[in-house]
């Protein structure tokens, strides 16, 4: 069987208040994907907030399922610059926990972000994602609509909540 692909997608900003659920539909739906859909690919960009839940969410799951491997496809080498100490050290976690590390640019550009989006869905079979309704703009609105121009299958975590 064929193993397959998975990519996330989501806004940075989480209220606290929903972080743990967040995190724990996220990993059930990850969890799922192995089980059911033999996806051992993990693709996150490496944003804060709702990349940093999946990416952490994977980490916990490979204890489990030795085989998944969680791909970090990174915008450029110095995007947490100005993150916070907390947010750093995070990241620091996800970036010593990823079994590959694929960065677009070596410095930030204008384009960056949106080529990191499209890297993260080529040959993806899943999207899981955090959009909330009303988003107008962004990278995840981005992505969830070319997702949906290319057929991958999109679970939407806010669909859950």
């Amino acid at each position: 069987m064929e193993n397959k692909s998975c990519c996330f997608s989501g806004h940075r900003i989480i209220a606290k208040k929903d972080y743990e659920k967040i995190f724990n539909l996220t990993k059930n739906k990850i969890e799922f994907l192995i089980k059911e859909n033999n996806v051992k690919y993990f693709k996150v960009g490496g944003a804060k907030g709702f990349d940093i839940i999946a990416s952490l969410s994977i980490i916990e799951l490979k204890k489990v399922y030795e085989d998944i491997e969680l791909i970090l496809i990174l915008p450029c080498k110095n995007q947490d610059v100005k993150w916070s100490k907390k947010d750093k050290e995070l990241y620091n976690i996800v970036l010593e926990n990823a079994n590959e590390i694929i960065y677009i640019s070596e410095e930030y550009t204008r384009s960056c972000m949106l080529e990191r989006n499209d890297k993260l869905l080529e040959n993806s079979n899943y999207c899981i994602c955090y959009l909330r309704e009303k988003t107008v703009k962004g990278g995840t609105l981005y992505t969830f609509n070319r997702a949906k121009k290319l057929n991958i299958k999109i679970f939407n975590i806010i669909n859950y909540l």
